[in-house]
């Protein structure tokens, strides 16, 4: 049995009103019946651009603060506080700001220019840091902030997001890094509060279940 956490949520009922936010203010789009295409070129009836939490005080000021609480019970000792470019630097910041931490965020890729850094802000080789990122998919951009940072001797010690669609791929790549995902809130729980507010119908059910069984091949 894993000893690594994944996907936990700390706070079920924030989770839910955290969903609920997120649909109110179109950050979270279902289209069961009239799909979106991924940049992956998957097909899939959900979309989730939490940028648009930024044009929200009160939404942004809860989301920090509940990723204050998680650092504070789970990582009462860690150094720094790193973000994901470019979504979850902000966040990222906001929570550095209330912890009183240095804060670090993580480029796609190196600068080609100046010193070609990819990190930027600073963690130095053996200083603990915990990863704020907005959105994890497949866990793909994750993996590689992760990289980074082990790269360059950094004591990763977990990722903390707002969103998780709980896909196998992603735990399985968490999981043999060893770095425990917590979420805000997460697709099933998500999808049980867009039921019960009537964002779609029970009758959408069966077709996001099996998205989110099989998103590749989604909905062959």
């Amino acid at each position: 049995m894993s000893l690594i956490k994944q996907n936990m949520i700390i706070n079920k009922t924030f989770a839910e009103e955290l969903a609920l936010m997120l649909l109110e203010i179109d950050a979270v789009v279902l289209r069961p019946n009239n799909p979106f295409t991924w940049s992956s070129g998957w097909n899939s009836p959900i979309y989730c651009d939490n940028r648009l939490t930024l044009r929200f005080p009160k939404i942004r000021k809860k989301i920090s603060k509940a990723f204050v609480e998680i650092v504070e019970k789970e990582f009462p000792d860690v150094e720094v506080i790193t973000g994901t470019a470019t979504a979850g630097i902000p966040h990222a910041a906001w929570v550095a700001e209330n912890l009183d931490k240095p804060l670090a965020y993580v480029r796609a890729k190196a600068k080609s220019y100046g010193l070609g850094n990819q990190i930027e802000g600073g963690v130095d080789k053996g200083q603990s840091t915990l990863v704020i990122e907005d959105l994890i998919s497949t866990g793909g951009s994750a993996m590689s902030v992760i990289d980074a940072l082990k790269f360059i001797g950094a004591d990763v010690r977990g990722i903390l997001t707002i969103f998780t669609y709980g896909f196998d791929k992603a735990n399985e790549r968490f999981e043999k890094a060893g770095i425990p995902v917590f979420a805000l809130t997460d697709y099933a729980t998500l999808i049980k509060v867009a039921v019960e507010k009537g964002y779609i119908k029970e009758d959408d059910l069966e077709q996001l279940n099996r998205w989110r069984a099989n998103p590749e091949k989604w909905p062959k």
